[in-house]
C-alpha cells in the first residue's frame, strides 16, 4: 500500500486508563522521514522491573519481568485474549503425497471451534518434505490472499473469505476470482519449493479465516465469536485487538502442528511479513512453543522503535488501522515517550529463543534503521541467559546479516518478503536448527 494514503488519517484516542469504549478521533501529522527530525529519547530498560528494582538473572526475568512486560504490552498495546475459547478440533480436509511435482506431500486441515459454529475456522495448507519417518522442522506464517495465492498448485481451492479490494477506498469484500488472477500472487513470499528443497516444512493459512481485515471484521471472526455480547460488543480499551486475533490463530496452528506425527513441532519458527509481522513477533512473545521468531518489513507495532518519529507513526497507525490494536495504545499518539515499553522489549520478550528481523533499505515506511535498534537493545536480556545479540553498533551495510541468537538482516529494495529474505531466514534456522 502507498503510505501516502494514510498521512491525513484520522487517529483513535482513548483514556488512559479508562475501559469504556474508545472515544473521539485527532488528525495524524504527516510522516517524517528525515534521521535529522527522528527526536531524541530514552527507552525504557527492559532489565528494570515498574517499580525500580533491578532485573540480575535470567530467573528475574523468567519469573517477574517477562510477567510484567506481557502484561504490559496487553493492557497498551495489543490487548488482552481470552483465557478460554472451548474445544478445538482438527479436520483432515485432504493428504496428497505427490504435490510439488512429487517433492512433498500436501495437507489441507480445518482448525474450528466445537462451541462456535459461527466462527468458519481456519483452513491450514501444509507442505512437508517427503522426510521418511523423521520428523520436520517447519515455517509457520499467515498469508494475505488465501492459501491458492501462496502457491502455483491448480488443485488448491480458492478462498471464498472476505478479501480487502485494495483499489477500493473503503475497501471492500470483493468476490472469489478465477485462478488466472489470483493462484500463486503470493508465491513468490512464501516460496514452498525453496522450503521444501532445504528440508523444512510450510504451514500457512489465510489471515481473513481468523479475522477478516476491516474495521467491523470481527463480527464475523474469532473476536465476535468469543465475545460473550458477539455483535453488540464494545470494545474496552485494553481487550485485544486485530493482531491479537491474527497472533491467537497462529497459536491454534501450532496446537495442530503438534498433534501432526510429521511435523517436528519443537522446530516450529513463525513467520510474518508487515502487519502480520508484528502478528508474529506478538504470537512468539506470547507462545514460547514457537522456538524461533522471524519478523520481516514489521515496522510500527512490529519491531521499529515507537519512540522514533520516523515513518509510520502510533498516529499514523492507529488512524489508518485501529482495529488491529488495543484502544489504549492511540492515546500514545505523539506522545509515545509516555507509553511504558517500547518495541526492543517486545523482541526481547522471546529470549532466550532465537529472533531475527528482516529490514529493506527502500522501506521507509517501516523504520529500518528503528528495526534495528529495536534487536540491538533487546540483546541485554539475552545476555541474562548467556545468549549473544547483535554485537554490532551500526547496521550492516545492504545485503549484509549480522548477529547470533538475536538476527538482523538489511536487504536492497522495497516492502516485501522476498528470496533473499528467505535464504537469511533459512540460514538463520538452520544454524539454530542443527541436524
Amino acid at each position: 500500500m502507498d503510505p501516502r494514503q494514510y498521512l491525513a488519517a484520522p487517529v483513535l484516542l482513548a483514556g488512559l486508563f479508562s475501559l469504556a469504549p474508545i472515544p473521539s478521533r485527532a488528525v495524524a501529522p504527516p510522516a517524517n522521514f528525515e534521521e535529522a527530525l527522528a527526536g531524541t529519547y530514552t527507552l525504557p530498560d527492559p532489565l528494570t522491573m515498574q517499580d525500580g528494582s533491578p532485573v540480575k538473572t535470567a530467573a528475574d526475568w523468567t519469573t517477574k519481568r517477562r510477567p510484567e512486560l506481557l502484561e504490559l504490552f496487553e493492557e497498551h498495546v495489543y490487548g488482552h485474549p481470552p483465557a478460554l475459547w472451548g474445544t478445538l478440533q482438527f479436520e483432515v480436509l485432504e493428504v496428497l503425497e505427490n504435490a510439488l511435482d512429487g517433492k512433498a506431500t500436501r495437507k489441507r486441515v480445518r482448525i474450528f471451534l466445537k462451541e462456535h459454529p459461527e466462527w468458519t475456522g481456519i483452513e491450514v495448507l501444509l507442505y512437508l518434505p517427503k522426510t521418511g519417518n523423521k520428523k520436520v522442522p517447519c515455517f509457520v506464517g499467515l498469508n494475505f490472499n488465501g492459501n491458492h495465492a501462496a502457491t502455483v498448485e491448480a488443485d488448491v481451492p480458492i478462498s471464498t473469505n472476505w478479501m480487502r479490494d485494495t483499489q477500493a477506498n473503503p475497501p471492500r469484500n470483493k468476490p472469489p476470482q478465477s485462478p488466472d488472477t489470483t493462484r500463486g500472487s503470493e508465491h513468490s513470499r512464501w516460496l514452498p519449493e525453496k522450503l521444501i528443497a532445504a528440508g523444512f516444512g510450510l504451514a500457512t493459512a489465510y489471515y481473513g479465516d481468523i479475522e477478516p481485515d476491516y474495521a467491523g471484521g470481527w463480527k464475523v471472526g474469532i473476536r465476535g465469536a468469543l465475545s460473550p455480547q458477539g455483535v453488540a460488543t464494545e470494545w474496552k480499551a485494553n481487550e485485544w485487538g486485530g493482531i491479537g486475533a491474527w497472533a491467537w490463530g497462529l497459536s491454534r496452528i501450532l496446537d495442530y502442528l503438534e498433534s501432526d506425527p510429521a511435523v517436528d513441532a519443537q522446530k516450529c519458527a513463525v513467520i510474518g511479513h508487515s502487519r502480520l509481522g508484528k502478528t508474529a513477533l506478538w504470537a512468539g512473545a506470547r507462545d514460547e512453543r514457537f522456538s524461533i521468531v522471524l519478523a520481516n518489513d514489521s515496522g510500527e507495532g512490529g519491531a521499529a522503535l515507537m519512540r522514533r518519529n520516523y515513518g509510520e507513526t502510533v498516529a499514523i497507525i492507529t488512524g489508518a488501522f485501529p482495529h488491529w490494536f488495543a484502544g489504549r495504545w492511540s492515546s500514545y499518539a505523539n506522545r509515545e515517550t509516555e507509553c511504558p515499553v517500547d518495541q526492543h522489549e517486545l523482541v526481547a520478550l522471546v529470549a532466550p529463543r532465537p529472533v531475527a528481523v528482516g529490514s529493506a533499505v527502500e522501506d521507509r515506511w517501516a523504520d529500518p534503521l528503528g528495526e534495528f535498534l529495536s534487536a540491538k537493545n533487546a540483546g541485554a536480556v539475552y545476555q541474562l541467559f548467556g545468549k549473544k545479540g547483535l554485537e554490532s553498533e551500526l547496521q550492516p551495510a545492504v545485503g549484509e546479516s549480522i548477529g547470533n541468537s538475536i538476527g538482523y538482516h538489511l536487504r536492497a529494495g522495497k516492502h516485501d518478503l522476498t528470496e533473499e529474505d528467505w535464504g537469511q531466514y533459512i540460514k538463520f534456522c538452520a544454524r539454530h536448527w542443527p541436524g
